[in-house]
């Protein structure tokens, strides 16, 4: 069921979302969100998301997505389009190409596709620059030190 939930305003991490699908839902077809979302259920189809869609833990996502920004943290098998921002965090899997002009993928995330980046996302893009930047710190230490992936516009 899709519910919406009032008097909230929306955060880029899906907290206090304007739309919410809840875990044991599905839904089959095109959903098209207004605010930021947030989904938790099974999805199978196409998403239209015009602020900051977040797909939680639960989900299992099997649908093309398009979305300003887009928080990945449960299954999607599908392409995603973010126009500013894309970040996938663990457990996040993500099975699908990629066009997005800013680009974070936490450690323990499973990426499966290809990526285009650029200044501004078109479905024509041919721009495959990554550039990955690893923080400072020793790869072979704790957990804090980790190192973490961030690609960015190489433009």
């Amino acid at each position: 069921m899709y519910e919406r939930e009032k008097g909230r305003t929306g955060s880029e991490d899906g907290s206090g979302s304007s739309g919410f699908l809840g875990k044991g839902s599905r839904v089959v077809g095109k959903l098209s969100f207004e605010g930021p979302a947030r989904i938790e259920g099974a999805v199978e189809g196409e998403i239209l998301a015009q602020d900051t869609l977040t797909i939680g833990e639960s989900a299992v996502v099997n649908a093309q997505i398009t979305g300003n920004a887009v928080i990945i943290h449960g299954r999607v098998t599908g392409d995603v389009t973010a126009r500013k921002k894309l970040e996938i965090r663990a457990p996040g899997r993500l099975l699908g190409n990629i066009a997005t002009p800013n680009l974070v993928i936490h450690e323990g995330v499973v990426f499966e596709g290809q990526c285009t980046m650029g200044g501004e996302v078109r479905a024509t893009d041919k721009d495959r620059k990554v550039t990955l930047v690893f923080p400072p710190g020793d790869r072979d230490g704790d957990a804090t030190d980790a190192p973490r992936a961030v690609a960015e516009s190489a433009k």
